[in-house]
């Protein structure tokens, strides 16, 4: 079992009894010191109290069961309102909003382009449909290198 499972295995129900979700985790190497990256989503904004919060209750959890070998730096976040699109109640809260598409490949119907912004109209296990100006597209999934909402500024 990799260690963001085992992580997210252990803390999942603490995060939850604290009234929020446990959005993912991550562990990695950042400027020569190991991160472990727990991000946390709720219905109403998340503040830094919270992440507070989160951080202090899972800190003995871990402390305990200790499932990461080397040092390493705990950080609560919150999703932020950009966040990615990445599980199926990402897709369901954006289906009729506007979503910047980020391609690996760029997408000869659209002019070759790799960066679009379309109206999500519908999604399943491998696929999303979106629409642009220029007609309706209907991609899998792994051919995103990004999804998330748009955000006029």
């Amino acid at each position: 079992m990799k260690i963001t499972e085992r992580v997210a295995e252990l803390i999942a129900p603490a995060v939850e009894a604290l009234g929020f979700e446990l959005y993912d985790v991550e562990f990695n190497k950042e400027y020569g010191s190991w991160e472990l990256l727990i991000t946390i989503d709720a219905p109403e904004a998340v503040t830094l109290d919270d992440c507070e919060k989160v951080s202090r209750g899972i800190e003995p959890i871990l402390d305990k069961a200790d499932p990461i070998e080397q040092a390493y730096f705990l950080t609560v976040s919150s999703v932020g309102i950009d966040r990615p699109l990445k599980l199926p109640k990402d897709f369901d809260r954006n289906i009729g909003n506007k979503i910047d598409v980020k391609l690996y490949t760029p997408l000869k119907e659209l002019g070759g382009k790799k960066n679009l912004v379309g109206t999500l109209v519908s999604h399943d296990e491998e696929s999303f449909t979106f629409e642009t100006d220029k007609g309706s597209f209907t991609l899998a999934k792994k051919a995103a290198a990004l999804l998330r909402p748009h955000i006029d500024f």
